[in-house]
């Protein structure tokens, strides 16, 4: 898997289908968004996406996300 980093353009799966955003922050410590706290560390760290058709941001596993060709 190639490591994304801020910026990069990425697509992801939601309930609503393919998402299509940009990489703001990868994350190595647990962070809240909302009312959930998300577990992240050096060794699992998060990816906190944001998409770019509602401006929504949202964490996800590395794995999930991959980037937009």
């Amino acid at each position: 898997m190639s490591k994304l980093k801020k910026g990069d353009k990425v697509i992801w799966n939601s309930p609503q289908g393919k998402t299509k955003g940009t990489v703001e922050k990868k994350l190595t410590k647990d962070t809240k968004l909302g009312s959930k706290t998300y577990k992240a560390s050096e060794s699992n760290p998060k990816l906190k996406v944001k998409s770019t058709k509602s401006g929504k941001e949202a964490i996800h596993k590395e794995d999930s996300v991959k980037k937009n060709k």
